[in-house]
């Protein structure tokens, strides 16, 4: 398993460490994004900044892509396989509950392509939908 993880991190150029290793672990076990706050509860014993940049570099490098579901905070989640964060391409929908205040991805559910007006060039993009998940409308 470790050997997946160190795979992964080099295939986005990304060097393993320890930490780099047990963020990537964590993230492959949710299914939903997460916040700094959320892995820095998880990680009581670890630096603030040094999961922020093990995040940024995530980032950075086409691992992981930032969420802004709306609540000030931002989240995060590991692209899909393949993914390289393009706006004409890998764009799904993110959805947001709000009675338990998850976001996940949807990658199944993409994005038609974005047609802008002649001279806007597009940096980012992120479709969410807000409402009630599967589990908490039961």
């Amino acid at each position: 398993m470790i050997k997946d993880l160190e795979e992964n991190l080099k295939a986005h150029h990304i060097k393993p460490t320890a930490m780099r290793l047990l963020v990537l672990e964590y993230l492959l076990d949710r299914e939903i994004a997460v916040s700094l706050t959320d892995l820095y509860k998880d990680f009581v014993k670890s630096e603030r900044t040094t999961i922020y940049r093990t995040l940024k570099a995530f980032e950075d490098n086409g691992l992981m892509h930032r969420i802004d579901d709306g609540t000030c905070v931002p989240k995060y989640a590991l692209c899909e396989e393949g993914c390289r964060c393009e706006i004409e391409r890998d764009l799904h929908l993110h959805f947001h509950c709000r009675k338990c205040g998850e976001t996940k991805c949807l990658y199944s559910y993409k994005i038609p392509e974005i047609i802008l007006p002649p001279n806007h060039q597009a940096e980012e993009a992120n479709l969410m939908v807000k409402g009630v998940c599967f589990q908490c409308s039961g």
